[in-house]
C-alpha cells in the first residue's frame, strides 16, 4: 500500500503546486483571465492533499526534520510567518483597500436606506424610481420602504433592486462588480 500510495501521492503534489503557482502568480500580478481565481482557490485543496498523502507516505523521513536543527527551525520559521500573518494587527489599512471597504460600506448603505433617499443620491424623484422598478418587475408600495424591504417584498435580492436603479442589467454582474464574492 505505501508504495501505492507514494507512486501517485508526489505527482499529484507535484501538479497541484504547479496550478497553485502558475495562478497566484497571475493573481499576485492581477491578470484575472478565464477561471485562474477560481481554479487557484478550488483546486488549492488539491495541494493540501497531495502534501499530507506525500507526508504520510514519506513520514520517516519527515519526522527526521524535526531532529535536525535547520529542518526544525524552517518549518519553525513557516510556523510563526503563519500565525503572525493571521494576527488582526497587521490587517489592511484603510489606504491599501480603501475603495473595496468603501465601495462595500455604499452598497449597504444603500441597501439599508428607502427609496426616497436614494432617489435624492440618483437625482431622481421617487415616483420616477418606482416607475423604473415596476418596468423589471418590482413594485414598490411605498416609497419610505428601504431597499432590503423592497427586494424582500418581491422576492429578490438587493443587488438586483439596486442593479435596476443603476441601470445595470442582470443580477450575476452586478454581484461580480460589487465584490459580493469573498476575496482569496
Amino acid at each position: 500500500m505505501k508504495t501505492t500510495l507514494k507512486s501517485w501521492a508526489t505527482p499529484l503534489a507535484i501538479a497541484a503546486f504547479a496550478i497553485s503557482a502558475i495562478t497566484g502568480l497571475l493573481l499576485f500580478f492581477d491578470i484575472e483571465i478565464g477561471l485562474v481565481e477560481p481554479a487557484h482557490k478550488w483546486l488549492s485543496w488539491l495541494l493540501l492533499g497531495g502534501i499530507l498523502l506525500h507526508t504520510l507516505s514519506n513520514w520517516k523521513s519527515f519526522t527526521g526534520y524535526f531532529t535536525k536543527k535547520g529542518g526544525l527551525g524552517i518549518i519553525g520559521a513557516g510556523v510563526l510567518v503563519t500565525v503572525v500573518s493571521m494576527l488582526p494587527i497587521f490587517g489592511e489599512s484603510e489606504e491599501d483597500h480603501g475603495k473595496e471597504r468603501t465601495g462595500k460600506a455604499a452598497v449597504q448603505a444603500m441597501e439599508a436606506s428607502s427609496l426616497e433617499t436614494v432617489a435624492l443620491v440618483l437625482k431622481a424623484t421617487p415616483k420616477e424610481l418606482a416607475a423604473k422598478l415596476d418596468k423589471e418587475g418590482i413594485t414598490v408600495d411605498n416609497p419610505s420602504m428601504t431597499i432590503t424591504e423592497i427586494a424582500r417584498k418581491n422576492g429578490t435580492e438587493n443587488r438586483a433592486v439596486l442593479g435596476s436603479l443603476f441601470g445595470i442589467s442582470g443580477t450575476s454582474e452586478a454581484g461580480e462588480r460589487d465584490g459580493d464574492d469573498d476575496e482569496h
